[in-house]
């Protein structure tokens, strides 16, 4: 899990770290850390049965549980990091994102690309993704997108991808620093 969960974890640490300091942002922003979003169903179909009364799905419990008992809280948008450190990682514009929130996705590229940071956030449409910013923006009504690493070649998220080899071997530092620069840009230059 050192890709798939701790990297976005590690990012959203850093940000943190970053929010907290004397140089603080023009706007108000929160973190929330969902859980449960790797209980879905076998790849093989083996074993299904339906989700808890009040899940739609297995996949992202946290984020559903979330998204329909945030009662008052609103906010204008949200940024999910999932999978943003391996090493040479590309993120390209995730379906999900493009159908809720066309808009933010054109604003984090724009930034990353005004960065530096085009080798990593790829300027290309890929498939929707079933994570936690789909129950967000379906259920919470908040627009969120999905920074998530994405091998349109294999079709899928790498060969680490819900394996052992998801370990400190694949981090990158310049990867989660990309991230993580263009994540704080947003919030810090947000009009």
């Amino acid at each position: 899990g050192a890709n798939d969960g701790a990297s976005g974890v590690g990012v959203l640490l850093e940000i943190a770290r970053q929010l907290g300091s004397s140089n603080q942002p023009a706007i108000g922003v929160d973190l929330i850390f969902f859980d449960g979003e790797d209980w879905g169903p076998r790849e093989n179909g083996a074993n299904l049965k339906p989700p808890p009364a009040g899940y739609e799905d297995w996949w992202c419990l946290g984020s559903q549980y979330w998204s329909k008992n945030k009662g008052s809280y609103q906010a204008f948008y949200g940024i999910l990091l999932d999978m943003v450190g391996a090493k040479n990682a590309k993120f390209y514009r995730e379906g999900v994102s493009l159908e809720y929130a066309p808009r933010i996705v054109d604003k984090v590229w724009a930034t990353a690309a005004r960065l530096g940071y085009s080798d990593y956030f790829i300027t290309q449409n890929a498939h929707a993704t079933t994570d936690d910013h789909y129950f967000v923006n379906e259920y919470a009504k908040i627009p969120m997108i999905n920074i998530v690493h994405y091998q349109p070649g294999l079709g899928y998220y790498g060969d680490f991808h819900h394996s052992t080899k998801d370990n400190m071997s694949l981090i990158s530092r310049e990867t989660l620093g990309a991230v993580g620069n263009t994540v704080l840009n947003v919030v810090y230059y947000e009009e």
